[in-house]
């Protein structure tokens, strides 16, 4: 038997030393990583993950400044939508005051109360439309009435019943309007 264990161990050697020179081998061939080439490589990427992140922090922080601007500005849209009515009914007694000439003094704190609601308007961003002599937008005028007139091209505003405002360019009320139209002798002239 020690021979036939003298052979194994032999040859468990030969296949150890086999192994090792293989290992060694293998090793030579494949380049070892140098640690410090690695560290660089990972603080590049953690860098260029940081100014993505730092990117993305301050895209959120604009959107959120803008948004908040936005609400600060278009809750007041309520309250204009409740106050515009006042407005119109202090502008009508105005010009009804104005028609029958009596009253003066009365006249004169109507006039000077609707300069003053015109103010509040107006410093809260809403500013009134011009629709009288524009052409007819459905976007910014509601028609209420058509007038059958030449002295108006077809399409444009004759008068408003009741004055549209926009909010800092965004409508807060359309107008409501009477729009002019050929009369019914006459064809449409096309707008173009």
């Amino acid at each position: 038997m020690s021979k036939h264990r003298k052979k194994e161990q032999e040859a468990a050697a030969a296949t150890a030393a086999a192994a090792t020179e293989e290992v060694a081998v293998a090793a030579a061939e494949t380049p070892v990583a140098d640690p410090l080439a690695e560290a660089q490589a990972e603080a590049a990427k953690n860098w260029d993950l940081f100014l993505r992140e730092r990117a993305e922090l301050e895209n959120f922080r604009k959107r959120t400044q803008r948004d908040k601007e936005e609400f600060r500005i278009f809750t007041r849209k309520e309250l204009l939508l409740e106050v515009l009515p006042v407005l119109d009914n202090l502008e009508r007694a105005l010009d009804h005051a104005g028609q029958s000439g009596e009253g003066q003094g009365l006249l004169e704190g109507v006039t000077m109360t609707v300069a003053q609601f015109r103010k509040v308007v107006e410093d809260f961003g809403a500013r009134p439309m011009v629709a009288v002599g524009a052409a007819f937008d459905p976007s910014l005028h509601q028609a209420m009435a058509q007038l059958e007139t030449a002295e108006q091209p077809p399409g444009t505003v004759v008068s408003e019943y009741q004055r549209g405002y926009l909010l800092h360019d965004r409508l807060l009320r359309p107008a409501l309007v009477v729009v002019a139209k050929a009369p019914s002798g006459e064809p449409a002239a096309h707008q173009e």
